[in-house]
């Protein structure tokens, strides 16, 4: 299970990081014309939302995942004021992009807000899409990684979908990691809990559009990153590619929108299913933060046994 737990993790940043070169492009003829087939990292070009940004770094998105990991081996697994305090400090002098969700939250907390209470009300699929170092973190304790992954959600998305879909891909993650395919994990999850609207229809639209093509799925749910768009986007890419790690992080990033917040967990499920043979080496190679991430992996498991 190690193996997968790491792709799994390894997969999720991947996927930012082949994201970020179109991330919030919109307009697919744009990438056609500019890049052709997403099949290796790019570096984005002005105007973008991420100009600091250079070939195989991450989106923001993926800072925040990366400060999360950073958080869980710091302190022998996660802590909301741990985390926080390390959250904040990032901020402070972060030079990438600062969303919506991320603005609130930090004036939310300069007025005296707890971390518990001082999330967004955005329904942006960003908030639950951070996880994977969870999922590796508490591969053996799913009550612990569940708490976790609501609570750091609600960090800066305090939306009960988005909450709640974060406990949801998180319990297909944790099905797909002791055994289960992607698609009997999301049928699996939709019964702990789940079997109502809003996911019921969600899980039911993008498992229903497996056989259709990706682009035109993306286009009818919404390219968007609000939660009734993105979910059922990553059930289509998780079930249609699901042996087919490399496939359906092409695809996502093809498909334009909010590609990084969607292919963080399309990879981390993907990578929890597939194994690390199934990430491109030169993805792995390429990502500026791979040996960091690595390290970090090793140094949880050396503290949590």
């Amino acid at each position: 299970m190690n193996n997968k737990a790491k792709a799994m993790v390894l997969a999720s940043f991947v996927a930012d990081a082949l994201s970020l070169g179109v991330h919030w492009i919109y307009n697919t003829n744009v990438i056609d014309k500019k890049w052709g087939r997403v099949e290796e990292y790019i570096k984005p070009e002005r105007p973008t939302y991420h100009p600091t940004k250079d070939l195989g770094e991450l989106t923001h998105y993926g800072d925040q995942t990366l400060l999360l990991l950073k958080s869980i081996a710091g302190n022998s697994g996660f802590a909301l004021d741990y985390f926080c305090n390390h959250w904040l400090e990032f901020f402070n002098s972060y030079e990438g992009y600062f969303d919506g969700a991320t603005k609130t939250t930090l004036d939310n907390i300069a007025a005296g807000k707890s971390p518990a209470d001082a999330g967004s009300n955005s329904d942006d699929l960003a908030g639950a899409s951070r996880i994977a170092p969870l999922a590796f973190c508490y591969r053996n304790d799913l009550k612990k990684f569940i708490a976790a992954a609501r609570a750091q959600t609600a960090l800066t998305h305090n939306n009960r979908m988005v909450i709640e879909t974060a406990e949801f891909f998180g319990r297909v993650a944790w099905l797909v990691l002791h055994g289960e395919t992607p698609t009997a994990g999301i049928k699996h999850a939709l019964e702990q809990g789940f079997d109502r609207e809003p996911y019921a229809k969600w899980v039911t639209d993008g498992l229903n559009s497996v056989g259709s093509d990706t682009r035109q799925v993306m286009l009818e749910f919404g390219q968007m990153c609000e939660i009734e768009a993105s979910f059922p986007c990553v059930v289509h890419l998780i079930a249609r590619y699901e042996d087919n790690l490399k496939e359906g992080l092409i695809e996502n990033a093809m498909a334009g929108g909010d590609s990084a917040g969607r292919g963080l967990i399309v990879g981390m499920i993907l990578g929890a299913h597939l194994g690390i043979d199934a990430i491109q080496q030169k993805w792995l190679s390429e990502l500026k933060s791979y040996k960091e991430i690595v390290e970090l992996m090793d140094l949880i498991d050396q503290k949590l046994d």
